[in-house]
């Protein structure tokens, strides 16, 4: 069994710094990457039923999107470079969802991008690199 990667992406330059980093890590250990996108999504909302369906289909559309774009662009060039990809799309807290995620694949390793949240933002907002070093089933690595 290869060692698993599962990396936090979402697009963004940080989390392609991550991506190559688990990349790189992968290649070497003979790993799998185990691309994890979340989609932030509250449940604290009260709705009517009509709203609540709305609501799902919505849900549905936007995670559909995601894997489409996943696939087309970034599965795709870790296809063609050769490295195993797998891809997880969930709705939630992303912290809690990478820890999640890395315990149900086995991961090894949980891999992120650092976004330049300044630090009163982070105490206000808190931020996925503080609740996921703390909460992670595996270790962290948070790629600058």
């Amino acid at each position: 069994m290869s060692d698993k990667f599962v990396v936090g992406y979402d697009g963004s330059v940080s989390a392609r710094r991550a991506l190559e980093f688990a990349v790189e890590r992968a290649k070497v250990q003979g790993g799998t990457i185990v691309l994890a996108h979340v989609l932030e999504w509250s449940p604290y909302s009260f709705l009517t039923p009509t709203e609540l369906e709305e609501r799902h289909k919505r849900r549905r559309e936007e995670m559909a999107r995601a894997e489409e774009a996943l696939a087309s662009t970034v599965v795709a060039e870790l296809k063609e470079a050769g490295v195993p990809v797998e891809v997880v799309i969930r709705y939630g807290n992303t912290a809690d969802l990478l820890c999640k995620i890395a315990s149900e694949v086995g991961a090894v390793q949980i891999v992120i991008g650092r976004e330049g949240q300044s630090a009163l933002e982070a105490r206000i907002f808190g931020s996925v690199a503080g609740a996921l070093v703390q909460a992670a089933p595996v270790p962290c690595t948070i790629v600058p």
